[in-house]
């Protein structure tokens, strides 16, 4: 039985409406909580934010979603259903690669189609580990989900389950790289099943082979989009909150917190103080310490992923190659995760993250035009360049990736630019991201599972902590998790839905004691 915050909590407040936010937010009244919702900005999503300039509407934050039934799990959680609320696509391809050489790979989640692309690609016996790599997979995902990723953790101990045993089997506490290498010989393959790693801020090499189950999230899961953009994601899971009770206070960031010994007794905000009888705290690590008033100790300080660089480009034209998503990558390879994540230098020959949303939904662009999300990783400001050396550097840098992207075939495209917004490592450390990291503590071993920062910290008897910092991870899928899990801290975990449970108007559900 895993630990749960003790004495009453009828009226929780969540401080931050991203993803991590509004998921617990949702669980919480699900099991009849009144639950209070404090953003600082002006609108719903966190990281899945939305910029709008001169009719480009701009998702800010993630362009990448899988997993949508865990999403689905937080709408289900107040009677409602993720696809009445936000019409997903499925993207296919899931991906398109660019490689160094100009060849160019459809990664599909359907296994005869990536079958037969695999096997036109590189051959039939590179399609034959294809086959192979997918069953392992799907076996990895299953021996993870219930016990290391779907869990909160109160001691190292918990993971003496029968699934440890399985994933031992599995490989999973070998090497990413070399695990993958086991199915496939083609470097260029290889690439698509490992990349992923560096969402988890280590280098396939170094990386647990158990982090390929990003890659499954990624290739056999599915990826989607949907319409409207990333955030009507967020939007929509803040609707669903309103419409079951909660109070959502936009603009309204959190100065402090009340205490009366080792419990939260009010969140005070910029304009109002909200007794509460619980707290979900959401914002980064940094952040959320400093309003607990304590860091907890750890052996060694936290290590954290790296960050990236992200243009948002809105275009008076496009390159048809491209796909929603296309990655394009370098020749280097071991050599870029060396400067990202142990020399800090700026990729030397960088592997990029090209997304045309417009690809999908021509509306989040004026008409004619288009928009393009160029993310190129770069070290954490702790590691690499400062955020004050960013100040300089940035400019030099756009000039530098758009020359790299034009060699790519995406010829004039700074030409092509009308409207944009460049984002760097200064920006998400002013936005409160410890060493300027939009992706918080990287997931070495050591700050993994039980050993990841605690969603119930030490020192505070009713604060749980929710997000891509603690329990379980990056990522969106995730982060919808994290929410899930500091709900569970509360309310003693999930409850099955009881038909006769809801009332009154769409979503809303009794108050009852859960």
């Amino acid at each position: 039985m895993t630990r749960t915050v003790p004495g009453r909590t009828d009226h929780v407040v969540v401080v931050g409406a991203g993803l991590s936010g509004l998921a617990a937010a949702l669980h919480l009244l699900g099991a009849g909580r009144r639950v209070t919702v404090v953003e600082r900005d002006a609108s719903p999503g966190g990281r899945a934010g939305r910029l709008t300039r001169h009719g480009y509407h701009i998702d800010t934050g993630p362009t990448v979603l899988t997993m949508p039934h865990l999403a689905d799990e937080a709408f289900a959680a107040v009677g409602e259903s993720l696809r009445e609320r936000v019409d997903l696509v499925p993207l296919l391809p899931a991906y398109r690669a660019r490689f160094a050489d100009g060849s160019l790979l459809d990664v599909h989640t359907d296994a005869e189609a990536m079958e037969a692309e695999v096997e036109g690609f590189a051959g039939p016996r590179e399609a034959a580990g294809y086959r192979r790599l997918r069953a392992w997979l799907e076996r990895l995902y299953r021996a993870q989900m219930r016990h290391f990723i779907d869990a909160n953790f109160d001691s190292p101990a918990q993971l003496l389950a029968p699934d440890l045993a399985r994933l031992a089997a599995l490989g999973g506490f070998g090497r990413l790289d070399a695990r993958i290498g086991r199915f496939l010989h083609d470097e260029r393959l290889k690439r698509i099943f490992s990349f992923q790693s560096l969402y988890a801020g280590v280098a396939p090499a170094d990386a647990l082979a158990a982090y390929a189950v990003i890659a499954y999230m990624d290739t056999v899961a599915g990826v989607f989009f949907p319409r409207g953009g990333m955030h009507a994601l967020p939007r929509a899971m803040a609707d669903a909150a309103a419409a079951a009770g909660a109070d959502l206070r936009f603009s309204e960031p959190v100065s402090r917190l009340e205490r009366s010994g080792d419990r939260v007794t009010a969140v005070v905000t910029a304009h109002d103080r909200i007794p509460c009888d619980a707290v979900v705290l959401t914002p980064d690590l940094p952040v959320a310490y400093r309003l607990l008033g304590h860091a907890p100790k750890r052996p060694v300080p936290l290590r954290f992923s790296p960050s990236a660089v992200i243009l948002h480009a809105g275009t008076d034209r496009t390159w048809p190659w491209l796909a929603h998503h296309t990655l394009s990558f370098g020749a280097a390879w071991r050599q870029t995760f060396r400067e990202l994540t142990e020399t800090g230098r700026l990729m030397s020959d960088p592997s990029l993250l090209v997304t045309r949303p417009t690809t999908t939904d021509p509306t989040l662009a004026p008409p004619g035009r288009h928009l393009h999300y160029i993310l190129a990783p770069c070290p954490n400001t702790r590691l690499g360049p400062s955020a004050a050396e960013w100040g300089d550097l940035a400019p030099r840098y756009r000039h530098s990736l758009l020359a790299e992207l034009d060699r790519r075939g995406l010829d004039g495209i700074a030409s092509a630019i009308q409207e944009q917004c460049l984002v760097t490592p200064a920006d998400w450390q002013a936005q409160g991201h410890a060493a300027g990291s939009p992706f918080s503590a990287a997931h070495t071993f050591a700050q993994t599972g039980p050993f990841r920062p605690r969603n119930l910290p030490r020192g505070t008897a009713n604060a749980v902590l929710a997000g891509c910092g603690t329990t379980p991870g990056v990522g969106v899928p995730t982060v919808l998790l994290s929410g899930k899990l500091a709900a569970a801290r509360i309310t003693g975990g999930p409850r099955p839905h009881r038909a006769g449970a809801l009332s009154g108007s769409r979503g809303r559900r009794e108050r009852r004691p859960a």
